[in-house]
């Protein structure tokens, strides 16, 4: 069941890992992504790691604060959303690099 299975490079290829996602968080706080409610009026922008860098609100919300909430609601849960996708995008082109077994 495991004849190609190569104990040896385990070692190696988990260091090999850890080097590619620390990489990979690197260049995650590279990544803008953009997420906008209310046709533009408010906009959410997040690097690929989660960290919100920019919150856009159109002046003419400033005196409807429900409004506003619920449009940075939506925006927030958008750009999050976005985030998780780019992640699980990352971490499968990561995994796509290796082969436990070997057979390279």
């Amino acid at each position: 069941m495991f004849e190609g299975l190569n104990l040896g490079n385990m070692g190696k290829l988990m260091e090999q890992m850890q080097e590619k996602a620390k990489e990979m968080q690197e260049q995650a706080k590279k990544v803008e992504l953009t997420a906008k409610s209310g046709g533009g009026m408010v906009e959410v922008k997040a690097n690929g790691a989660g960290e919100i860098i920019d919150i856009l609100i159109d002046n003419s919300l400033m005196d409807d604060k429900e409004s506003l909430q619920i449009l940075l609601m939506s925006a927030m849960n958008d750009v999050w959303k976005m985030v998780e996708d780019n992640k699980k995008s990352q971490a499968m082109n990561m995994m796509g690099g290796f082969n436990p077994f070997g057979n390279n």
